[in-house]
């Protein structure tokens, strides 16, 4: 059976400037693989300017890869075109940050759920329609009489982020792409929409690629992880394991900036450094503000298989044997 994704080193370059040109390496060298018959949720971590969300954007065919190819289900998504992009656009769904970006303030919750039936076709008339929305946002733990005919402005936010989840169920997606889908939402309903969101991937067999900022929903929601810093690999695995024993420095500092519930317990202990680096793009991208940067890490480390289920790209394990890029995800729990 084909694998329902298949990135394979894939790397996205901004180029800006006329006179000099600079060139933004927003993702560098990324392979990941997603199988069909093992539904799944993956986190990609990373703080602001990881490369998270251009990698959204990658899958969701927004932007395409300066190089590498993104495959689904064995072909190329950049040549896709007619019914076989149709069926691309209607398997691969997203729920993004802002619940309310989405909406039109002038139309009711009923618009948002009806432009995609219409679109592809996935009723056979008004009845068949409405019976539809009523279902998917049952689904999502939405009461359809509470919902429908009501205007964006008149429901929570967490309202409003569920009505997306809704309308991408109602498409049967294969893969969702949830980018930081709980970051705008009361504390309250955060556990409610990352419930929702595991049941998708449980009762539909939608795999989720979970991209988020904050590690505690990732260790709560996902199987597996991925971490990224300036658009490169810092270190991967089952995500127990990462968040409790991290072996990467960045790893570590993005674990011990969670505030934990024990006062005496203080976060954010863990040194920031602040260097210059002269070579960033040709070395390790953390080296400026490592803790433990060394010379050698002037040349970009390999990744470091540290054991079954995780890998490390850090020079500080280089007694371990390493692991290329298309392997990855062999490390990755289902």
């Amino acid at each position: 059976m084909a694998n329902l994704l298949e990135l394979k080193n894939v790397s996205k370059v901004y180029q800006r400037g006329i006179i000099s040109p600079h060139a933004n390496i927003a993702l560098r060298d990324i392979s990941l693989t997603l199988r069909e018959d093992e539904p799944t949720i993956m986190t990609v971590a990373g703080e602001s300017g990881s490369g998270k969300t251009t990698l959204a954007m990658l899958l969701l065919g927004f932007i395409t890869a300066t190089t590498g190819q993104i495959l689904y289900r064995g072909q190329n998504i950049a040549g896709l075109v007619g019914k076989d992009r149709m069926a691309y656009r209607r398997e691969v769904q997203a729920v993004f940050q802002d619940p309310f970006a989405v909406f039109n303030p002038f139309y009711t919750v009923d618009h948002l759920l009806t432009v995609p039936i219409k679109r592809f076709k996935l009723a056979r008339n008004k009845t068949d329609a409405r019976n539809r929305m009523e279902e998917a946002l049952t689904a999502v733990g939405l009461r359809p009489e509470d919902i429908l005919g009501r205007f964006p402005h008149q429901l929570s936010g967490g309202q409003r982020q569920r009505i997306n989840v809704a309308r991408a169920l109602l498409l049967k997606p294969r893969l969702l792409i949830a980018d930081e889908p709980v970051s705008m939402v009361d504390a309250s309903l955060r556990a409610n929409i990352l419930e929702t969101l595991r049941n998708l991937q449980r009762d539909h067999g939608v795999s989720i690629i979970y991209i988020t900022h904050d590690l505690t929903t990732a260790y709560h929601i996902a199987k597996s992880i991925i971490v990224l810093y300036r658009g490169g690999v810092m270190e991967a695995g089952d995500v127990d394991a990462v968040i409790k024993s991290p072996q990467h420095p960045y790893t570590q500092l993005l674990v011990d900036s969670i505030p934990w519930p024990n006062l005496d317990q203080r976060w954010g202990e863990r040194p920031i450094m602040v260097r210059e680096s002269d070579s960033v793009s040709t070395g390790c991208p953390f080296r400026a503000r490592c803790p433990a940067a060394m010379d050698i890490c002037k040349t970009r480390p390999p990744l470091y298989q540290l054991n079954p289920s995780q890998a490390a790209a850090c020079y500080l394990h280089d007694k371990q044997p390493q692991i290329v890029a298309e392997r990855l995800s062999e490390l990755l729990p289902a």
